[in-house]
Order: C-alpha cells, then structure tokens, then sequence
C-alpha cells in the first residue's frame, strides 16, 4: 500500500480546523511510516504555508512533522508561489506544467505511481 498525502489547510485562518487538519495528515504519515509503508506528504495550496509554521520549535506540531519531515516530498510550486510561501528549503513540485503557472505536484503521476492520495 502506498499512500500520498497532500495538505491543503491553511495556517493563516488560525482555526482549530486548519491546525486539525495538518496533525491529522501528519499523523497517518507517521503511522504509515511506522508500519514501513510508502508514503509522500506534499503541501499543496495555501498548505504551502505550512513548512514555514511547523518548523517554528514553539508550534504544537512541530515535533510530529520532524519525525515525519524525511516522508515530506515538497511543495506546489505554483501554488507557493500565489501564495507567497516559504519553502524552507523543500523541493518545489513542478511536474504537472499548468499554463499560467510554474507548475503544480502532479497527482496522475502519484496515481500512476500506485499512491492512494489523501487530501486533508
């Protein structure tokens, strides 16, 4: 079983769903590695703002997405771009070439790769 898992929330809306959102997607990576299965997590979206949040050693996350940052395969490029993230020196995705854009993760390509995508 291999799973991708892309991070869509955005940090800025300071929710509790937002925050909810990336510990969960944090936490299935974590039990999927644990368990030695594949797994990608790609942020996506305004979730390209999410690097920049959780490696801050004060955040209520950081320790999980530490221990979780090696299964961490980049973020949207395009979508970093609109919206102004940070990429903390993670690989920006650039293989689904999107006109207008710098290019976007590709989710065929994942697909085609044998990944289940989870979207939180």
């Amino acid at each position: 079983m291999k799973t991708a898992i892309i991070v869509l929330s955005d940090p800025k809306s300071n929710s509790e769903e937002a925050l909810g959102r990336v510990f969960s997607a944090l936490a299935v990576a974590h039990e999927l590695k644990q368990a030695g299965e594949p797994v990608k997590v790609l942020f996506a979206g305004a979730g390209t703002r999410w690097p920049a949040a959780l490696n801050q050693p004060s955040h209520p996350v950081h320790g999980l997405y530490k221990l979780v940052l090696d299964t961490v395969v980049g973020l949207s490029c395009g979508c970093a771009d609109v919206f102004g993230a940070d990429d903390q020196g993670l690989p920006r995705l650039t293989a689904n070439a999107i006109p207008g854009t710098s290019g976007l993760p590709s989710v065929l390509a994942l697909q085609r790769e044998g990944f289940s995508v989870l979207t939180f």
